[in-house]
């Protein structure tokens, strides 16, 4: 007998409302601004820069949200993977602002679009297993609060009571942070930059990109040309080689395992996370957890680089959600989606030519740093204003990327195993 074939719908796309109809490109136009790429950053970017009056296009190759911005867990976290005191000593204080400031402008901005995406205030809690891990997040937790951010210690039991699990050492609560539904936030943002007076397609792919009298010239797969002064690449981990060869080397494409339970009983809710947040641990390979729709508890992890093709291949998360919250959680859904890292977890943002802007490897914080980038990069192209990171010249490729897998997948059992020596 043949086994049924895994049904990979996320929880968002169980529990969204019909996409919005974005045509393909049929012929060829012109733009001041074309923007590649119809996640967050790609749609962010597009609706800030219509905003300004800024004749803006945007193509997407399957529809805005297929990627990982559709896909993720829907964790709005501020900062990024460095503390502060490092981020002003890298990229300077404004950078340090501008990264402890995204959740806010990312929950502003849902405010006043009144985009409908379950978004919630409740804060993240980033969770330690060990005595090891202590130090560096109460490091981190102090920064942050040195900085103003409303930050609260929680030790072995108030970690029991906030998050319900078993085993945490200890850890950190961000009042800044919170949680929303992802999909329902691409759509929002596609349908408030259409009404801005963004030009959106979907389903029309970039082949080609290349420079033409001054400015850009994008050949799409399917016959027309877009001539634009200047692009904007927000293609993250879905870039192909053909487009841009060194961004799409810049980063590891890996791949983000996730799953959510049938909705939970009034015990478990009382129990699983009761105060609202959302949380992750600090572990080289560890999880991150919420409570989704309908009640359900959603956890993901990293997964193997090649694709699931079958429910055992999220074993090692359902053991990592039996290991937290004890049996007696039965999983409904099971889907995946690809993320982009570098090895020094920073993200890219790169100027690599005259009017060519690209940013990729977010690295985890990719729900509220993409969207504030996003309205960073339109302030740049539409008023000159600095970018809050410094983009470099040039953009970084990876050594033997093409054996990324093999030495990926190296790296991941490593990590693992440092975790389970770790003290």
């Amino acid at each position: 007998m043949t086994a049924s074939p895994l049904n990979l719908q996320s929880i968002w796309a169980a529990t969204a409302p019909a996409a919005p109809v974005l045509p393909p490109l049929r012929e060829s136009a012109r733009a001041d601004v074309l923007v590649i790429g119809g996640g967050f950053q790609g749609l962010s970017t597009a609706l800030h820069l219509a905003e300004a009056g800024v004749d803006v296009m945007l193509l997407e190759t399957e529809q805005a949200g297929f990627g990982a911005s559709g896909r993720n867990g829907g964790q709005v976290i501020p900062g990024l993977k460095d503390d502060p005191d490092v981020l002003d000593a890298l990229w300077g204080p404004q950078a340090t602002e501008f990264a402890g400031r995204t959740a806010d402008t990312l929950f502003a901005l849902v405010e006043r679009l009144g985009i409908d995406c379950d978004a919630e205030r409740g804060g993240w809690i980033q969770a330690g297993n060990k005595r090891v891990h202590l130090a560096g997040l109460r490091a981190r937790m102090t920064q942050w609060q040195a900085r103003g951010a409303d930050v609260d210690w929680l030790d072995a039991a108030g970690m029991a009571r906030a998050t319900g699990a078993r085993g945490f050492q200890g850890g950190w609560l961000d009042r800044r942070a919170g949680k929303l539904h992802p999909l329902k936030l691409a759509y929002g943002l596609a349908e408030a930059a259409r009404r801005a007076g963004a030009r959106l397609y979907a389903g029309s792919p970039v082949e080609t990109l290349e420079r033409a009298q001054g400015g850009w010239r994008a050949r799409l797969a399917a016959g027309p040309e877009v001539t634009a002064d200047r692009v904007v690449l927000a293609t993250n981990a879905y870039t192909p080689g053909t487009l841009d060869r060194a961004l799409a080397r810049a980063v590891v494409p890996a791949h983000s395992f996730q799953i959510a339970t049938e909705p939970l009983s009034d015990e478990q809710l009382s129990r699983v996370l009761p105060g609202g947040a959302c949380a992750s641990e600090i572990r080289r390979v560890g999880t991150y957890f919420r409570i989704g729709p309908e009640n359900r508890l959603m956890i993901g992890g990293r997964g193997s680089f090649s694709e699931p093709r079958r429910a055992s291949d999220f074993a090692a998360l359902e053991a990592e959600l039996a290991a937290l919250y004890g049996p007696g959680f039965k999983v409904s859904h099971r889907w995946f989606g690809r993320v982009a890292m570098t090895p020094d977890h920073r993200i890219r943002l790169c100027a690599p030519a005259p009017g060519l802007l690209a940013a990729t490897g977010f690295n985890g914080r990719g729900v509220a740093l993409s969207v504030a980038l996003g309205q960073a990069m339109a302030a740049h192209l539409a008023r000159g204003t600095p970018l809050p990171i410094p983009a470099d010249t040039r953009i970084r490729s990876l050594p033997l990327h093409g054996l990324h897998p093999v030495y990926g997948g190296i790296a991941i059992h490593y990590y693992r195993l440092r975790d389970r020596l770790d003290r």
